[in-house]
């Protein structure tokens, strides 16, 4: 059992609660029963693997399945474990693993997201999440936005991080511009839009744009979209939390596609 703070293991992983060790190190931290379930789940490679013994002796199917899938393996103590955790209260299990390559492609069909200079990684996370569940096909994340594998983007995902293909783009207008010449169709979100969400035909393959908390969407990719859409709003409500924006949209497609289905087997009865 590890029970030093000094040890040299301890003192790498605690690292990782900096983003510039986490590029670095080229890892990243998996918190918690739940993510390392889901990385399991997956077969997401792992590299260390560390829990208290209490957590080993309640969770061992788990633990053996981590073992198999890890490059080191250890019990430590509930101090070690509290100390490389990021969390106020961990369950008992903290995890390592190889940052992934989030320059691979997103399929370009479907429904994908587009996010814009993205600073919550609480936002992040549940769009991941939102996403995950309403059937997309895949994010697109500038790179001036939080990092995907932030721990707190990873416990906000409640596990569909390891589900949603995502990817970084270090230019969003090619990325446009790549969705656009492949028959993708193109959507912004702007309070000024004169078309509500709803508007919209979903069931075509579409790339929805969304924009920073603050600052919203710039104006150059605003211009690109095929087209503009608002999301109506009560009067003196001013904007719409991001993650919220995209669940109603991806919610929308999903409805639009679902009725579809419905009509076909209708008129095919």
């Amino acid at each position: 059992m590890l029970t030093s703070l000094q040890n040299p293991l301890i003192k790498q992983i605690r690292k990782l609660h900096s983003t510039k060790e986490r590029h670095k190190q080229q890892l990243f931290l998996l918190e918690g029963t739940h993510l390392l379930e889901e990385a399991c789940a997956v077969n997401y490679p792992l590299v260390t693997v560390c829990c208290t013994s209490q957590w080993q002796a309640a969770h061992a199917s788990l633990w053996e399945q981590a073992c198999s899938r890890s490059e080191r393996a250890e019990i430590v103590s509930g101090e070690v474990l509290s100390a490389i955790a990021t969390t106020v209260q961990p369950d008992g299990v903290v995890a390592t693993a190889k940052r992934s390559n989030y320059f691979s492609q997103v399929p370009i069909n479907g429904i994908v997201l587009a996010l814009e200079t993205v600073q919550d990684p609480g936002n992040l996370g549940t769009i991941i999440r939102t996403a995950a569940a309403a059937g997309a096909s895949g994010l697109w994340l500038s790179g001036d936005s939080v990092d995907l594998d932030n721990p707190k983007v990873l416990r906000a995902s409640a596990g569909q991080w390891f589900r949603l293909t995502t990817a970084i783009s270090e230019d969003l207008k090619a990325t446009v511009q790549l969705c656009q010449r492949s028959g993708m169709q193109v959507v912004a979100t702007l309070p000024s839009a004169t078309l509500t969400y709803w508007e919209v035909d979903w069931r075509k393959p579409s790339l929805i744009l969304l924009g920073n908390e603050g600052a919203g969407l710039s104006a150059d990719l605003a211009t690109m979209a095929d087209k503009q859409v608002k999301i109506p709003l009560s009067p003196g409500v001013e904007s719409l939390n991001v993650a919220i924006a995209a669940a109603l949209m991806l919610y929308e497609a999903q409805r639009q596609k679902s009725q579809g289905s419905r009509e076909r087997i209708t008129s095919n009865s």
